[in-house]
């Protein structure tokens, strides 16, 4: 590693299948026109796609559009319990609503739940107004935080996905931003949640009642967009996101590839932590970090893991690098420590 990086030993991990590697992972039949414009699947911690079907179509997303201004609000508050007044312009916004009151207080965190279980239009404006003083500045902080999430095929023009100024996403930037937010436990416990009960409110995700160990995420429908989905759930270890965009059958379709990919993969760990390896010279080093994988079972058999050298002596603390491959293709490579 060059850098501070370097300097201060900090374990880096490279995850290559997410973008460049691609194993044969195809989970469920070609998908018709009946059942989605758009769907993937994928796995939120490697962000390995266990399946997709026009993945990269860019398509509108309706309220799926709220994950990335519940995470980018999230990232932008210092206190979730702060009291907001309820400006003119977030009240009466059009669509689906908490019917919120101009002049109106709730706190940051009301407004995350009202925006997530009742897809509130309202805390939307509300909240992006709150964080930045303008809607245009909070879009643009919402782009921000989808190219920091890995979605490089979105653009986000306002925090609710009304049908203005065209704002668009892939399934698979929906699921790449999702596993992105589902590290903030903040956010985790805003999309799990059933019921709030400090203002009455039911989640609408139907599946957070009805699917084997869903958690979230978020519902949307316009006339433009269809209806679309973007759900996560966690079975034996492993968390899945599943995007369906323009779907008709949208929870049934959700259930259907959640199913196919919770059967086929199970999550792997390949390195765990404090593993030593030892290296040509003779030379000994150590993992600092336990690292898993989803592969299916047919996939095991051509796991090989090398252990190499690490060329810049300057470095003292690092001394080689564990590298994972999969039918000879590199997966992810992580540095090995001084023993």
């Amino acid at each position: 590693m060059k850098g501070h990086y370097r300097k201060k030993g900090i374990f880096v991990l490279t995850l290559l299948c997410a973008t460049v590697f691609s194993l044969p992972c195809k989970i469920a039949a070609r998908a018709d026109e009946t059942y989605s414009k758009a769907e993937c699947v994928m796995e939120t911690d490697s962000r390995r796609i266990l399946y997709e079907q026009h993945g990269d179509f860019r398509l509108p997303m309706a309220s799926t559009t709220k994950i990335v201004t519940a995470i980018t609000a999230i990232e932008n508050t210092e206190n979730l319990d702060e009291i907001v007044t309820v400006p003119d312009d977030a009240a009466g916004v059009e669509g689906s609503s908490v019917y919120l009151k101009a002049g109106e207080t709730l706190s940051v965190r009301d407004l995350l739940y009202g925006l997530m279980l009742r897809s509130g239009n309202d805390c939307a404006v509300a909240l992006a107004l709150h964080c930045a003083g303008d809607l245009g500045r909070f879009s643009a902080l919402m782009n921000r935080t989808a190219q920091k999430a890995g979605a490089l095929n979105s653009r986000f023009r306002n925090p609710h996905g009304l049908p203005k100024d065209e704002p668009s996403t892939t399934a698979a930037d929906l699921c790449h931003i999702t596993s992105y937010a589902l590290q903030n436990e903040v956010f985790r416990g805003v999309v799990s949640t059933r019921y709030y009960e400090p203002k009455n409110w039911k989640n609408k995700n139907k599946l957070l009642f009805s699917y084997d160990g869903a958690n979230g995420v978020k519902t949307g429908y316009t006339k433009q967009a269809g209806r679309c989905l973007v759900t996560s759930a966690t079975r034996n270890g492993m968390t899945l996101v599943c995007t369906v965009l323009n779907c008709p059958t949208m929870y049934e379709r959700t259930k259907t590839l959640l199913d196919d990919a919770f059967s086929r993969y199970q999550k792997v760990t390949l390195i765990e932590e404090g593993q030593i390896f030892s290296l040509p010279s003779g030379a000994k080093g150590k993992a600092v970090k336990t690292v898993s994988f989803p592969l299916r079972e047919e996939e095991r058999e051509y796991v090989e893991i090398v252990a190499r050298e690490y060329r810049d002596k300057s470095c003292k603390e690092i001394v080689g690098q564990f590298q994972v491959f999969v039918l000879k293709r590199l997966l992810f490579s992580g540095n090995l420590y001084k023993i």
